[in-house]
């Protein structure tokens, strides 16, 4: 990772102009006191790093990968930046496929513009003989909507004959079986273990044990793992062989790294994503003009509508506690983790960046820790969706790391 000397950001006096004394005084020991100045220092380090001129490390890789459900790329570069060589990847949209294709850092992978219902082992035969992996992995987050006990994998005939257009996880499965590679990653949102899926994912784990697979079940926060966002993701890492240890966590909070001095702190989002507070940036998506604008201005760093409701003490109350998704009007605090991106905002919902703009295309990829010069094809609304959907690569990077250790 490249590590920029240390700069300082100046917070602007005007951003927090309309921010009540109550709410000021919450993050007062953090920023001090203004005193005659117009702004507050912080001191910032560029956390960003760059792939497409760094393929030769991966391209002799033994141990390689094939990307399902790729998207953007996301957890298909957090492969290679773990040492595996993704040879092929698959996604139905567009975008996302001209995307992967664009960047020099999979100039040598197989990129499929397909559904999966349409792939078989077949299909990979002649990249499995040209690249000859000793190691091959599995990588893949399918989406999971019919998520029920009457599901694809049930068993062996449900799993080979469903027409639900929507059962993917099951797709992946059916890949799995016909691949046999040495070991899979299945990546999906957290909701996914909910106890109303109890009986679901039941029978999703005892179909992967039918498959010959050890795993383990892993509950994955983005930011316990040098991401600056707070995501939870649930992997179900396996492995033909037992896995024994779940992957090592690298940040955790100030009282876990009293316990543990191996641990960092948590990454703050100012060092991603400062240095692209400046007008070079911008586009004509930035301003926040319009019905909650002033509303938006009231809210503190790090905070959402609540901060304006008699719960917080705020006067003259614009809005009620719990009445509103929590997304609204939600901010970002520059010396904090973000809060998680989402694919398709709505026009008031953040989180938006602590001066009072939406965040631009550059921050919420260095916020999904993309590398600097990832190119991204499509329109604006198309790559947002295509960075909010993606696993932040530094996530990917550490589970895969761990699936790989355990092969």
């Amino acid at each position: 990772m490249e590590i920029a000397k240390i700069k300082k950001y100046k917070l602007p006096k005007e951003s927090l102009l309309y921010v009540q004394e109550p709410q000021l005084m919450l993050f007062e020991d953090e920023f001090k006191k203004f005193g005659k100045k117009d702004f507050i220092d912080i001191e910032f380090s560029h956390r960003g790093y760059t792939v497409n001129n760094n393929v030769d490390a991966i391209i002799d890789s033994k141990i390689q990968t094939i990307g399902f459900f790729s998207g953007a790329g996301g957890l298909d570069i957090g492969t290679q930046l773990a040492g595996s060589k993704v040879i092929s990847s698959l996604d139905f949209d567009r975008d996302s496929v001209a995307t992967m294709k664009s960047n020099n850092y999979f100039s040598h992978t197989t990129h499929f513009h397909k559904d999966i219902k349409a792939m078989n082992a077949k299909d990979y035969s002649s990249i499995l003989k040209q690249n000859n992996p000793e190691k091959l992995i599995l990588v893949g987050g399918p989406p999971c909507q019919p998520f029920s006990k009457a599901g694809y994998w049930k068993t062996h005939e449900n799993r080979l004959g469903s027409d639900d257009p929507r059962n993917m996880i099951g797709q992946y499965l059916r890949m799995i079986e016909e691949l046999k590679p040495d070991g899979f990653i299945l990546e999906n949102v957290e909701s996914l273990l909910h106890p109303k899926n109890v009986d679901a994912v039941s029978a999703l784990e005892e179909t992967i044990d039918k498959l010959g697979y050890k795993y383990i079940v892993y509950r994955a926060n983005a930011i316990e793992f040098g991401v600056p966002q707070k995501r939870k993701r649930v992997f179900f890492i396996a492995s033909k062989k037992e896995i024994k240890t779940s992957p090592i966590k690298t940040n955790g909070s100030s009282k876990e790294i009293l316990l543990d001095a191996n641990l960092k702190p948590y990454e703050r989002v100012i060092d991603w994503i400062g240095k692209y507070d400046d007008f070079a940036y911008s586009d004509d998506y930035d301003s926040t003009e319009g019905k909650y604008f002033e509303d938006l201005l009231a809210v503190p760093p790090g905070q959402n509508y609540i901060a304006l409701t008699e719960k917080r003490g705020y006067p003259n109350p614009k809005f009620i506690a719990g009445k509103r998704y929590w997304t609204f009007l939600l901010k970002l605090h520059p010396v904090q983790p973000s809060w998680t991106i989402i694919a398709s905002p709505g026009h008031w919902e953040g989180p938006f960046h602590w001066n009072n703009r939406r965040l631009r295309l550059k921050e919420i990829a260095a916020i999904q820790t993309f590398p600097e010069d990832y190119n991204f094809v499509g329109s604006r609304r198309s790559i947002h969706k295509q960075i909010g959907n993606a696993v932040p690569t530094l996530l990917g990077k550490a589970m895969v790391e761990h699936l790989i250790k355990n092969l």
